[in-house]
């Protein structure tokens, strides 16, 4: 079982998760109660075709298809909520991306003042003044 970030907006007590087609509504749900012993009200599911692609990135090769998965809604009971966590975002990255940011910010600003020096130049074209 995947769990799968739902392409539409969906309530917060409804999880969508990618099953082998091989499992039923019923394994489904006692496969989340038994292991995760999670509450599920209902379980609904469908089969969705793989796509279908080309083998090599080119304009020419053998079509292969990708494996049928089947998509399952899980509902939980009104008062449980399932939110995705953040993944992977430490304090450090955080503070790295703001000095980015701010480093962006910097380059931009010098590259502006780069380009109003160099207005008055002849043989620039006039699309670089400001």
């Amino acid at each position: 079982m995947k769990l799968v970030r739902p392409e539409e907006k969906q309530p917060k007590n409804v999880v969508q998760f990618k099953v082998p087609t091989g499992m039923t509504n019923y394994d489904i749900q006692n496969y989340l109660e038994k292991i995760y012993k999670i509450k599920v009200i209902k379980v609904e599911s469908n089969i969705e075709n793989g796509k279908l692609r080309r083998a090599i990135l080119q304009k020419y090769g053998p079509i292969v298809k990708d494996d049928d998965f089947r998509r399952a809604f899980v509902t939980l009971p009104r008062d449980q909520e399932f939110e995705f966590p953040e993944v992977c975002v430490t304090e450090e990255q955080k503070k790295r991306s703001s000095e980015d940011e701010k480093s962006s910010k910097m380059s931009g600003e010098m590259f502006k003042n780069y380009l109003k020096k160099q207005a008055d130049r002849p043989g620039l074209p006039g699309w670089f003044s400001f």
